[in-house]
């Protein structure tokens, strides 16, 4: 797998912050649609992921998709945003059964939390955005792009 030279680090970065840096990680993917979201267990994964979708015009309420797995959201353009939480899955397989190729290869933005229990399933090109706290209000985040 080839990384980008497209890496994009911000440090220091205060949660009112999290708008802004969305919007710069998304202007900088370009057309990437796969997206994992990686940090520790209270890192703000899902917290950033909520700041990317109102960044793309999400207007469906927004949570953490623990339970369900998978969270469809609708943006004021009718597109499709999906956010996986994959922290509960035992195996691939059951990412498999619940289709996850089909919502990977569907042109909508997948954002995923967890991937490190599918790795065999992610697509080469994806973005990582990689959180890390430093306080209990400010985290880095830094974006590489993998496969183009």
């Amino acid at each position: 797998m080839r990384v980008s030279e497209e890496t994009l680090v911000k440090d220091d970065v205060h949660l009112s912050q999290l708008s802004e840096v969305a919007a710069q990680f998304i202007d900088r993917a370009g057309h990437e649609q796969i997206w994992l979201i990686e940090g520790e267990m209270g890192a703000g994964k899902t917290t950033f992921i909520k700041a990317l979708c109102l960044q793309l015009g999400v207007i469906d309420s927004m949570s953490s998709p623990t339970f369900s797995i998978v969270n469809e959201y609708l943006t004021s353009g009718s597109k499709h945003v999906f956010h996986f939480d994959f922290y509960r899955l035992k195996s691939e397989r059951e990412a498999i059964d619940i289709g996850i190729e089909d919502y990977f290869y569907s042109g909508a933005y997948c954002f995923i939390e967890w991937s490190e229990r599918v790795k065999n399933l992610i697509p080469e090109r994806h973005v990582l955005v990689a959180i890390h706290p430093k306080t209990q209000n400010t985290r880095t985040l830094s974006l590489s792009i993998h496969g183009r």
